[in-house]
């Protein structure tokens, strides 16, 4: 019950500084990072949580489906098919490059061996749709990067996750249960593809028969219930969930454009809940002992994975493609470590294998600083474009309401004054215009 009221807390202090946050370099995630942090055994001692909690794995785990599958109702498929080439760079290319760069700098500067090391850059390479909806939410950026970021971040933490158990399995003895087989991988992937692509038809089906269908009051619940069912088949069955969650938003929305209007406000701010709490939980992890942990050769590495890795990858991936210089740089910089590499880390803490602990310790500082130095430059660099000039966006000056200013609207022309860093919490996020 202390968490409850940390979190309440916590939560009326996000709302009321929120405004400030939307116009300034505050950032509500940081505040939910910090409060965990002091409430932890590291400080105060009000709650008590380690790695081994289920309540880490769990919140990460929902936060990140919650955040995928409202994500995914804000990809256009038509569009995604006429613009699917530098999305295509990104996980293609851009991807594997910091995979292998952050095993590099891991093995050479931390010291660990070759497997754990590229295991790492495996939890490390894939960027979080919680944090990169930070800045595809904001009317200021261009469509096409928005639409970049939004499909890179939506689907590379499914990719990411196979090649995360495999060297799991190939780093040494681990942990009773944990099935790394090839066949079993790529049956969880096809089986999440599958829930996500076949459950919203069938509901959508079912909506259409003559003696069903949902009151204008209810229908919000309709896309909730099958968010649900789909978490709870995927666990059951062991599909892998965010593949599940990122293509069955994509499916509603194509097939059912009406029920992503009336679902979205629940959705998001049911979103942001989840971020909100998944943070706090992540920040009581990060305690002076942890931080202690690591190395300074590991602090390089950190700053190396957000500075240099991350950017020098995806900008070598855009090489050649239309985006404006400032438009590659945006999104090379833009490649925020968050839940999907706390739950992959907490797979290898769990794993048993012999540098686990080193590996989680590294993991996590970094996930810790991306979060800090990502969730608080969203603003500034959202401003750095001028809406008036961009080509293909129907949310100018003629669309945006009298006396509200550029960075006040969504994507949607609506006010927005409220800052929505997991691209939830209101009606800003629209990565398919």
């Amino acid at each position: 019950m202390v968490l409850v009221v940390v979190f309440g807390v916590a939560l009326l202090v996000a709302v009321l500084l929120s405004g400030l946050a939307a116009r300034t370099v505050l950032s509500t995630s940081l505040l939910f990072l910090v409060g965990g942090a002091l409430v932890s055994d590291g400080f105060l001692g009000l709650i008590h949580v380690t790695p081994d909690s289920e309540i880490v794995a769990v919140t990460a785990d929902l936060a990140l489906f919650a955040v995928l599958f409202t994500d995914g109702m804000h990809v256009s498929l038509p569009k995604l098919r006429a613009n699917w080439r530098n999305p295509a760079r990104a996980l293609g290319l851009g991807m594997p490059l910091a995979f292998v760069f952050m095993a590099l700098v891991t093995h050479y500067l931390v010291g660990l061996d070759w497997t754990t090391s590229f295991l790492v850059g495996a939890v490390l390479a894939p960027t979080d749709p919680v944090f990169a909806s930070a800045i595809v939410g904001r009317a200021e950026v261009p469509a096409k990067l928005r639409q970049l970021l939004n499909v890179e971040s939506g689907i590379n933490d499914g990719l990411a996750l196979p090649v995360v158990l495999i060297l799991i399995a190939a780093a040494g003895p681990t942990a009773a249960g944990m099935d790394a087989s090839p066949s079993t991988i790529a049956l969880e992937l096809l089986l999440g593809l599958a829930f996500g692509g076949i459950l919203p038809l069938l509901v959508n089906r079912l909506v259409r028969f003559r003696l069903l269908g949902a009151e204008p009051k209810l229908q919000p619940l309709l896309p909730l219930a099958t968010g649900i069912i789909l978490y709870a088949a995927c666990h059951l069955t062991h599909a892998n969930p965010y593949l599940a969650a990122f293509s069955a938003g994509a499916v509603i929305v194509h097939v059912s454009p009406e029920a992503k209007t009336s679902f979205e406000p629940l959705g998001e701010a049911l979103a942001e809940l989840a971020k909100f709490a998944a943070l706090l939980v992540f920040g009581a992890l990060l305690t002076p002992q942890l931080f202690g942990d690591l190395s300074p050769g590991g602090y390089v590495a950190v700053l190396l994975a957000i500075v240099l890795i991350r950017p020098a990858s995806l900008l070598l991936s855009l090489l050649g493609t239309r985006l404006s210089r400032k438009e590659k740089l945006v999104a090379a910089w833009f490649g925020p470590k968050g839940f999907a590499s706390v739950v992959y880390g907490l797979l290898v803490l769990h794993s048993g294998i012999p540098e686990a602990e080193q590996a989680f310790t590294l993991i996590a500082v970094c996930i810790a600083f991306s979060i800090v130095a990502h969730s608080s430059t969203d603003v500034p660099i959202a401003r750095a474009f001028d809406v008036e000039d961009l080509a293909g966006m129907g949310d100018g000056d003629a669309a945006r309401p009298a006396g509200v200013s550029v960075g006040e609207t969504g994507a949607a022309g609506k006010a927005e004054p409220v800052r929505s860093e997991a691209g939830t919490g209101g009606t800003a996020k629209s990565a398919s215009e």
